[in-house]
């Protein structure tokens, strides 16, 4: 991923909490080493029916080593295919996601001032990341 100061939604851009890289060691299949599994805490906008919404979930990949951060996770990340895994969306008017009151509660926390201040970064995460590059 590259990580750029400016915000342009067309670039599909994530802010990120670095410090929540959470580490799950799984076997390859090919070769029967161990190859990282990382997920890592994310917010992003994007417009749905011209709609911009507040999205809230984690970027995940496998990699062929423990990166030493989250930011070294983040630059070796380099197939958005999938894009985010997103598990909240507020569009201003409804929520869609969990289920659970508490996570719905801790998502608007979030996601219901994000949209209101747009696109300014939420405290707490380091945008703007995203797959595409400037040229």
């Amino acid at each position: 991923m590259i990580h750029e100061h400016r915000f342009l939604i067309s670039r599909k851009p994530y802010a990120v909490k670095l410090d929540s890289l959470r580490r799950e060691d799984q076997p390859s299949p090919q070769d029967r080493q161990q190859s990282y599994c990382g997920r890592i805490d994310a917010v992003w906008f994007r417009r749905r029916k011209g709609v911009t919404v507040a999205c809230i979930g984690t970027l995940w990949d496998i990699q062929d080593n423990e990166p030493a951060d989250g930011r070294e996770f983040l630059k070796r990340h380099d197939d958005g295919c999938y894009g985010g895994h997103c598990e909240g969306r507020w569009d201003g008017n409804g929520y869609w996601g969990a289920e659970k009151l508490e996570l719905q509660q801790r998502h608007l926390s979030i996601l219901q001032p994000m949209l209101a201040n747009y696109p300014v970064v939420p405290p707490g995460f380091d945008g703007w990341w995203t797959f595409q590059s400037a040229g």
